[in-house]
């Protein structure tokens, strides 16, 4: 295809053309707001992967009785009413890597930007939250 068989296209299909422009700049957009936000997401192996390392603080926004029914192993539950970068469990952990999850990834990711603007250093978010860690056949450790 040449660059005239492209003009003539996008002359006879105004709105394709345009919807293609605009989800164009809608990809850039989010790519580049990545780059940015200062924290950043993992996969489920990666996670394990950053535990096992850099012994990483896993903290779990889940409501209670989710994180009673299956959490990653050594997680701490924090309710997302009471998630406070400057609690004691987290003001402890600044230099250090901290991760938060959810049950899909959604809370999580609010979280990891609060912390990030109250200044920790190695903020990351379970991508998928711990449906993703479910997925990837992972265990869960049951009760507190």
């Amino acid at each position: 295809m040449t660059l005239p068989d492209l003009l003539a296209f996008a002359e006879r299909h105004h709105l394709l053309s345009l919807a293609l422009v605009g989800i164009t700049l809608a990809l850039v957009y989010t790519e580049v707001a990545r780059l940015f936000r200062g924290y950043k997401a993992l996969r489920p192996a990666e996670l394990t992967a950053l535990i096992n390392r850099d012994n990483a603080l896993v903290v779990d926004l889940s409501a209670s009785g989710d994180f009673e029914k299956g959490h990653i192993a050594g997680s701490k539950s924090v309710q997302p009413s009471q998630f406070d970068p400057e609690s004691k469990l987290l003001a402890s952990a600044k230099a250090l890597p901290v991760v938060v999850v959810c049950r899909n990834g959604m809370a999580s990711g609010a979280a990891a930007k609060r912390l990030k603007k109250a200044g920790f250093e190695q903020v990351y978010w379970l991508d998928g939250g711990v449906a993703a860690w479910q997925q990837a056949d992972l265990p869960l450790v049951k009760g507190r």
